[in-house]
């Protein structure tokens, strides 16, 4: 490979993670709108935001798709607790409006 086509490649490969970068953060969106059905639920069924129990298979799930698709586990766990942390300040500021 040249410079030439190396600078083709960096390129193409930084607009290909520029689509899938918006397209998780798209997910990301879908993901924390989901926080006011999951809110109603939780009020209707006399439960807390934080559920320790749905947050361990929400772990144990991940270390199962890291090692599958050969990510680091500790780094993808890492991700999921964040969108979990989002989602759950979602639902508390949902929480407080109400």
């Amino acid at each position: 490979m040249d410079e030439s086509q190396a600078m083709k490649l960096l390129q193409e490969s930084r607009e290909k993670i520029d689509i899938i970068d918006n397209e998780i953060i798209t997910l990301i969106s879908k993901r924390t709108a989901l926080a006011q059905k999951i809110i109603n639920a939780k009020i209707t069924l006399g439960m807390e935001i934080q559920d320790k129990k749905r947050e361990q298979h929400i772990h144990e799930k991940t270390r199962k798709i890291a090692r599958e698709f050969q990510i680091d586990e500790d780094m993808l766990s890492q991700i999921m607790k964040i969108l979990t942390d989002i989602n759950k300040k979602e639902q508390e500021q949902l929480l407080r409006r109400k």
